[in-house]
């Protein structure tokens, strides 16, 4: 009997995660390792609730599914692989979480050091715990993101490390398998698709996706791009960077994106709109996901929601329109949010009357 030391990773046994079942759309070669947790096959789910709100076919692409509970292990596969290839020892990454998650996790599994920088006091429990728990180096930076990022250039120029936020072009790549998933499932573009904007990579990615299988004669159209800033961190709608940004989306809380003018270009080529939101737009829409479609999300994934329920009280869509919203993170990524807008519970004495009374089934209610 075989003690296992010989069994080959479950991943050449059976083939998962993005970089195989889009091998043919990424940029690998012979040499590159697949460093993969089983990312990416996220549920594309339609909503009929919001979809009567809207009016018009919602979908919801629940990137919370994957393997640290983010859209970024899609960038991150790519990325750490291919900073095995090159032979690097170590990675590194500002975050407001998710990245920092998503990095720690795939630099374990590949067997290199990470080192995080996060900004003081902005991040949120569940993905600092997630951080932890795979062993990254954690540096907290008394400043903000856009601080943190400019030191991973500056130290990613001066010394052997490896970057993995999304000025890493491999992080973009392996993103772009969010829209071909969507093309796969549906058979076709939707008219639109949502998405917070944050540090803007996403949008960048998505709309890289769309137009790589347009090109290839996978797609015949091309969807319209939204994308949805906090009101307190929307450099790109105001025009200018935000020194100090502020929102409840922490995931979103950036001030100067570095895929600015990508995200720019894909706003503009497809049609579409770059526009924000106010945390209580966000909020609600965070809340109503959850009452409606039995969705949780983080804050930061129901500015999108947000964003196509502001339009539709403009009258924006029309029947036969499609629209998918990219959720972007799970909901326990950031659960004092969750805990803080929800109803609070009763307390009630161990007596089946006395509930039955307090949920108002009344006394002779069997």
């Amino acid at each position: 009997m075989s003690d296992g030391s010989s069994m080959p990773e479950l991943s050449q046994r059976t083939p998962q995660g993005v970089l195989w079942a889009y091998e043919n759309w990424l940029p690998l070669t012979k040499d590159t390792p697949r460093i993969s947790l089983g990312e990416g096959n996220t549920p594309l789910i339609p909503a009929p609730g919001l979809s009567r709100k809207v009016g018009a076919e919602v979908y919801l692409k629940l990137e919370g599914a994957n393997p640290t509970a983010s859209f970024k292990d899609r960038g991150m596969t790519m990325a750490v692989s291919k900073a095995r290839e090159q032979g690097a020892e170590a990675v590194i990454c500002a975050s407001t979480g998710n990245t920092a998650a998503s990095a720690a996790a795939y630099a374990s599994r590949a067997g290199l050091e990470c080192i995080v920088l996060l900004p003081e006091g902005k991040v949120a429990l569940g993905k600092l715990a997630s951080v932890a728990h795979c062993g990254a180096r954690v540096v907290t930076i008394q400043g903000n993101f856009d601080e943190a990022l400019e030191i991973v250039r500056f130290l990613t120029g001066k010394y052997p490390v490896q970057g993995v936020n999304s000025i890493n072009p491999y992080r973009i790549e392996g993103q772009t398998t969010g829209a071909f998933e969507i093309v796969d499932a549906l058979g076709a573009a939707p008219t639109y698709q949502a998405m917070p904007v944050g540090n803007a990579g996403n949008i960048s990615a998505y709309w890289r996706g769309y137009k790589t299988y347009h090109q290839a004669g996978r797609l015949k159209g091309l969807p319209i791009m939204l994308g949805f800033q906090a009101a307190g961190a929307a450099p790109i709608v105001t025009g200018k960077p935000v020194p100090h940004p502020e929102t409840v989306a922490s995931a979103i809380r950036i001030g100067r994106p570095a895929s600015w003018q990508t995200a720019v270009q894909a706003r503009d080529e497809s049609g579409g709109i770059i526009d924000m939101v106010t945390d209580e737009e966000i909020i609600a829409a965070y809340q109503l996901l959850g009452t409606l479609e039995g969705v949780f999300c983080e804050p930061a994934s129901a500015a999108g929601v947000a964003g196509i329920l502001k339009l539709a009280r403009g009258g924006f869509f029309k029947a036969g329109d499609s629209v998918v919203c990219i959720l972007t993170g799970h909901g326990l990524k950031d659960p004092e949010t969750a805990i803080s807008v929800a109803a609070q519970p009763v307390t009630l004495p161990a007596d089946g009357q006395v509930v039955a009374d307090y949920l108002g089934y009344g006394q002779n209610r069997s």
